[in-house]
C-alpha cells in the first residue's frame, strides 16, 4: 500500500488533483485509527486517496461510499482503488452528491462521514447527512479553514466569497454546542471533526 500511495501522491501533485495535504494527513489518520469506522460515506472521491487511507487505517471489514461528480477522476480513482486489495469494500457512486445523498439508504446508518467535495456545499451535505449518520457517528470536513480566509478579518478574493461565506455557516453550524461538539484542527487547511450529542 505503501508505494500505492506514493504513486497516488505524484499523480496529485502532477495533474494538480488536491488530496488531504501532508499536514492534515497524520491528523486524518489519526482519526481513523481511532475511531475505527466500520462504515463510511465519502463526499468527493477524487482519486481516491482518502478512501484508500481510510479503508487502510480503519476497521478490518470497513464498506466505503463515495460520491464523486466527475466521471474522469471517478474512473482514475477505480483504476487507483482496483490496485489494492480493498476493491471490493469501496463502491463510487457517479453524480451530484447532493441528489445522491438523498437516494441512500435511511435505514443504513454511518460510523463517518468525511466531507471533502464542492466547499460552498458545506452547509447543505450536513443537512443531508445528519440523518444518515449512526448515533454515535463522526463527521469529518476538510478544508475548512479555506487557505486562512475563513477565520480572517480580511475580506477574501472576490472568487471565493461564497465559498467563506459558506464554510463560515458550516462551522457556525457545528459549533451549535447542542446539537454538536467540533474541534478543527488547523494542520493543513483545517479538518474539522464533529460528533452529534446525545439526546436523551
Amino acid at each position: 500500500m505503501e508505494a500505492l500511495f506514493k504513486q497516488m501522491e505524484d499523480f496529485a501533485k502532477e495533474n494538480k488533483v488536491p488530496i488531504i495535504n501532508e499536514n492534515g494527513r497524520k491528523v486524518f489518520i489519526d482519526i481513523v485509527k481511532k475511531y475505527k469506522p466500520q462504515r463510511v460515506l465519502e463526499i468527493g472521491t477524487a482519486i481516491g486517496y482518502s478512501a484508500l487511507l481510510t479503508i487502510y487505517y480503519g476497521a478490518e471489514n470497513a464498506k466505503i461510499i463515495s460520491l464523486e461528480l466527475d466521471e474522469e477522476r471517478a474512473t482514475q480513482a477505480q483504476n487507483f482503488i482496483n490496485q489494492s486489495k480493498y476493491k471490493d469494500q469501496i463502491e463510487i457512486i457517479l453524480g451530484d452528491a447532493a441528489e445522491n445523498i438523498g437516494k441512500l439508504d435511511k435505514n443504513y446508518k454511518f460510523d463517518m462521514v468525511f466531507i471533502d467535495a464542492a466547499k460552498g456545499q458545506y452547509p447543505d451535505y450536513l443537512k443531508k447527512v445528519l440523518p444518515l449518520l449512526a448515533d454515535d457517528g463522526i463527521i469529518l470536513a476538510d478544508n475548512v479553514l479555506f487557505r486562512g480566509y475563513v477565520m480572517s478579518e480580511e475580506k477574501p478574493p472576490r472568487r471565493y466569497k461564497t465559498i467563506v461565506k459558506r464554510l463560515r455557516e458550516y462551522i457556525a453550524m457545528v459549533s451549535d454546542t447542542d446539537k454538536f461538539t467540533t474541534e478543527i484542527f488547523e494542520n493543513g487547511d483545517g479538518l474539522a471533526l464533529t460528533k452529534r450529542l446525545k439526546t436523551n
